[in-house]
């Protein structure tokens, strides 16, 4: 076990904090005002190849190993959260699950799509199937000719809602055999394109945090999905569903470490600036004991995120063990870290760091969300403690 990045690994880190800091922070604060999406910006970011991290070569891909892209999700989110969950939705949710659960038609038909740029998405929670997903309510039936499926309900908190080009969607098969005995029963996962007949964007989030990544209601109102885009087949997109989550709660757990080295920065420059009773005021005790921790949590989350990533490689690369115990601990911590030191940079500015004058108040409003998606802090407990039983 080494604890000390690669050259490969820490180029992609210079490269990606470059453009971070030199695109994205440009215009994070205006598109968070205004919650306008970065489509500009996602732009100028394609010419970094990164779009394709989790697709394998044959398909267009560039892929990286599991730690270089929770660093890429990192540097993305100390400036810019926003940006950086759109990236982690795009190549985590939606293409590596196409990558992992595709067969060749459906992998050679979308891959090269999600790697020129098309922005990917993922929907599997409804207004009464968050936390509890085997509750949802959208309905997809086989039509008359066995050509399509039909899709009707809604869908909400859709990340990349109103850009996505490409969806991996799930809904309830009526038809499949289990449907109604289990309650995940029928549960299917659907390749969808905002194209197709019956597709429609509905409203728009209007959030506390990461207002520049929208967050949408999808309605399906007869919705067409060709039959040859359901992934491995009816009734299996629970387990397709749970192994996404497995996968993009790391993806989370490194924008969590992103904001709270974002926000500390800002507090630790802010600390080297401010003086107060005739010194600077990282030299007063309880600023330089709040300075310390906040360090120390960070480095003790980068190391839970980066032991995470490694497990999962792991897993799929010599298939090890499932990496849900790890990537539940990763977001657990990691998303506590970012809202802690948050919190603490606030405190640090002082009156400053309640204004918009300063980055900290967005760091503290973007870290709340990760105690919340890809699994609330309260069912990472549950996983956490289903996998520690004696």
């Amino acid at each position: 076990m080494h604890f000390f990045e690669t050259d490969e690994q820490a180029m992609i880190r210079e490269l990606v904090r470059d453009f971070a800091e030199s695109v994205l922070s440009v215009t994070v604060k205006q598109r968070d005002s205004t919650q306008s999406p970065p489509l500009e910006e996602w732009q100028e970011f394609l010419d970094l190849g990164l779009q394709g991290v989790t697709i394998p070569e044959q398909y267009g891909g560039t892929p990286v190993d599991d730690i270089s892209e929770s660093i890429i999700i990192e540097e993305l989110a100390r400036v810019d959260p926003s940006f950086a969950v759109m990236y982690c939705v795009h190549v985590g949710l939606c293409s590596m699950t196409i990558a992992l659960h595709g067969d060749e038609e459906q992998k050679s038909k979308y891959l090269p799509r999600l790697v020129a740029g098309e922005v990917g998405a993922y929907s599997l929670s409804e207004s009464g199937a968050g936390t509890d997903a085997a509750a949802m309510s959208c309905r997809a039936k086989l039509n008359d000719a066995g050509t399509h499926y039909v899709l009707n309900g809604e869908k909400m908190w859709v990340t990349n809602g109103t850009q996505a080009r490409i969806l991996v969607l799930f809904a309830k098969d009526v038809d499949h055999a289990d449907y109604g005995e289990k309650r995940h029963g029928g549960s299917t996962a659907f390749i969808v394109e905002s194209g197709f007949p019956g597709f429609n964007v509905g409203k728009k989030e209007d959030k506390l945090g990461i207002r520049s990544s929208d967050t949408c209601t999808l309605i399906l109102e007869d919705c067409m999905v060709p039959v040859e885009n359901v992934l491995k087949g009816s009734g299996n997109g629970f387990a397709i569903a749970m192994n996404a989550l497995d996968n993009s709660r790391i993806g989370i757990a490194a924008q969590a470490l992103g904001i709270a080295q974002g926000a500390f920065e800002s507090a630790l420059r802010y600390a080297h600036e401010r003086e107060a009773f005739g010194k600077v005021i990282a030299h007063h005790q309880m600023i330089t004991a709040y300075l310390a921790d906040m360090a120390t949590q960070i480095e003790a989350a980068r190391l839970m995120v980066y032991r995470a990533s490694a497990v999962k490689q792991e897993h799929y690369e010599n298939a090890g063990p499932r990496h849900s115990k790890e990537a539940s601990m990763a977001k657990l911590f990691a998303g506590d870290t970012a809202m802690w030191v948050s919190e603490r940079a606030i405190q640090i500015l002082g009156g400053y760091g309640y204004t918009t004058d300063f980055p900290v108040e967005r760091f503290f409003r973007d870290a709340k969300i990760t105690q919340i998606y890809e699994g609330t802090q309260e069912v990472q407990r549950i996983v956490i403690s289903r996998a520690i039983q004696p």
